[in-house]
């Protein structure tokens, strides 16, 4: 895995975005694959004045999200669907037809698991995602793949963690309905991406980014099935690689890498 070490979140929200853009501007139709939560967010900002000064754009690109929540409709305020679209798709020129998140909004588990499918047969029918954008979750899961998940998984039904859900309570009004259980894409569908960039920001991170990058390959820390992909590039800040045992060699590498045309 290439480990890029930035000093600030705002930097590597920078990088990522430079990246998001490069893709899109190299590629006749460019499919993406994008992450929700708030490490992102700064990202999508970034893009989108890009977009908007007419320095790039997404009529021609096709997104492919990692999940949905499973149960309420995509016009909830917290789906995200909506987030997307509050984030990022009402702000750019892409048609929304080609915006794609996993259909959730059913509780019928026969529903769920035939959505799941069609959903994998999506992305193949569009050529596979040229690049995957990803956070980490404290408990190192990528997408909704929370410790224990199948490495050869793909799009399902998933329950979420405790700690997930924890996390994700802030978003959601006492009383209401907050989903235990999402469709994600699975860890293999993530791993045949074309390249892979996984950000991470905070200190709140930094043990889950030790485990992905120097840790065994475990489904217990779900991240870690990155060592296995041809090409993933983590971009952390300073807070996010603080616990890394070889920090300053990784710094040396992409310094040896810039001397590189």
């Amino acid at each position: 895995m290439r480990v890029i070490i930035l000093d600030t979140a705002n930097q590597v929200a920078q990088y990522a975005a430079d990246l998001l853009l490069e893709t899109v501007r190299k590629k006749s139709r460019p499919v993406l694959g994008l992450a929700t939560g708030s490490t992102p967010i700064s990202t999508y900002q970034q893009v989108i004045n890009a977009v908007q000064a007419g320095q790039a754009s997404f009529k021609n690109t096709t997104t492919f999200n990692l999940d949905e929540y499973i149960g309420i409709d995509d016009t909830h305020p917290q789906s995200y669907r909506h987030f997307m679209k509050h984030y990022l798709f009402n702000h750019i020129d892409i048609d929304l037809a080609n915006t794609h998140l996993p259909m959730a909004a059913s509780l019928d588990e026969t529903r769920l698991v035939e959505n799941a499918q069609d959903y994998e047969n999506a992305i193949q029918e569009a050529g596979g995602i040229d690049l995957q954008l990803l956070g980490i979750g404290e408990n190192g899961h990528i997408g909704f793949n929370e410790p224990t998940s199948s490495l050869r998984s793909r799009t399902r039904i998933k329950s979420l963690s405790e700690s997930t859900i924890e996390a994700n309570k802030r978003f959601f009004a006492d009383g209401e309905y907050q989903p235990h259980l999402a469709l994600t894409m699975g860890i293999e569908t993530i791993l045949e991406s074309k390249h892979v960039l996984l950000l991470a920001t905070g200190h709140k991170k930094a043990a889950a980014v030790k485990a992905m990058v120097e840790g065994p390959l475990t489904a217990m820390c779900p991240a870690s099935a990155l060592q296995q992909h041809a090409k993933a590039c983590l971009v952390l800040d300073q807070d996010a690689a603080a616990q890394l045992s070889l920090k300053d060699y990784y710094v040396w590498c992409e310094k040896q890498r810039q001397e590189l045309t």
